[in-house]
């Protein structure tokens, strides 16, 4: 095994920009939203960019390797993450996602915990992240209904590195002005409850089903711990996933978990992850998966990666 790279999977949104390409070559024309990097879902699914596999779907991989790949603890019919960079030139709707229960239920997928990190944030970045105080479930009705759910939005600035957890059950836009690095569980399911008149379908009844007016958002100051060539972040750790950032101004060294995957995804800088011989490039907006039995490796030069991975339950 060895540290796997996936094709980036573009997708046009009517939010979208041309941002990416501060980091990235590959860009197809249009105003793109969405690069999903590793993905496993009937809407998305990643295909191997390097090495012995290039050219097999993640699905295929998972089917070939299983246990080798994912872990021993990791469920091989459910991928359970969903790794994207989201670049946004306009607001996304103001929305909120289910919980597990009732998009099983009603979806026939997953729910939708998410946790955010900004990579950039250009003049006047900003997102929403809950309710302003005091906004109950009948005002947040009538305003959905009258066009004035602006008037109760938490809407905050935000600057480069910054991190929110956002809950499924919380309502919750990415504003103007940002590229954030989002981490998910492995679902689609998405409720509208506002769209800035764009004529896109909204989801009034199911957002007012699951919507959870007393969760907040706040920024995630995390907790640093200094290594010997490194700083860990410690950012959150939920059921769902766990997320830390490896702050390298030299090299990490450490071995992968037989019991489950990594991924690690690229915020800033460029190095090199090393495994099993082979070394590989990682620059800003790159995200490679560390399969479970790979063994040592390194991550070596100045750069800040995202460690993604489901916990121990």
């Amino acid at each position: 095994m060895y540290s796997i790279k996936f094709e980036n999977l573009y997708f046009e949104k009517v939010w979208g920009g041309r941002d990416l390409e501060l980091f990235r070559d590959n860009l197809p024309d249009g105003n793109i939203g969405e690069s999903w990097d590793v993905a496993c879902h009937k809407n998305g699914m990643s295909v191997v960019a390097n090495g012995e596999f290039k050219g097999k779907r993640l699905d295929e991989l998972i089917k070939e390797k299983g246990e080798e790949l994912l872990g021993t603890k990791v469920d091989k019919t459910a991928f359970p993450l969903l790794i994207k960079l989201i670049n946004s030139k306009e607001s996304l709707s103001v929305q909120v996602h289910p919980n597990d229960s009732y998009a099983k239920r009603v979806e026939g997928e997953s729910g939708k915990t998410e946790v955010w990190y900004v990579v950039e944030a250009f003049e006047g970045a900003n997102l929403v992240v809950g309710t302003k105080e005091g906004c109950r479930k009948e005002q947040f009705k009538k305003a959905i209904e009258e066009g004035k759910l602006e008037n109760y939005m938490n809407r905050i600035s935000v600057k480069k590195g910054d991190v929110y957890f956002v809950e499924s059950g919380l309502i919750h836009s990415i504003g103007e002005g940002v590229i954030i690095a989002e981490i998910q569980q492995n679902s689609d399911t998405t409720y509208r409850v506002y769209d800035y008149n764009r004529g896109r379908k909204l989801h009034i009844q199911k957002a007012l089903d699951v919507v959870n007016l007393e969760l907040k958002g706040e920024r995630n100051v995390g907790k640093k711990i200094g290594y010997n060539g490194y700083n860990k972040i410690k950012y959150c750790t939920c059921e769902k996933f766990i997320l830390e950032m490896y702050d390298i101004y030299d090299k990490v060294k450490e071995s992968s978990d037989k019991e489950r995957f990594y991924i690690f995804t690229c915020v800033d800088g460029e190095g090199k992850i090393v495994s099993s011989g082979v070394s590989e490039a990682i620059k800003k907006g790159d995200s490679f998966l560390i399969p479970a039995a790979l063994g040592e490796y390194e991550i070596k030069g100045k750069l800040k990666v995202l460690k993604s991975y489901v916990p121990n339950l």
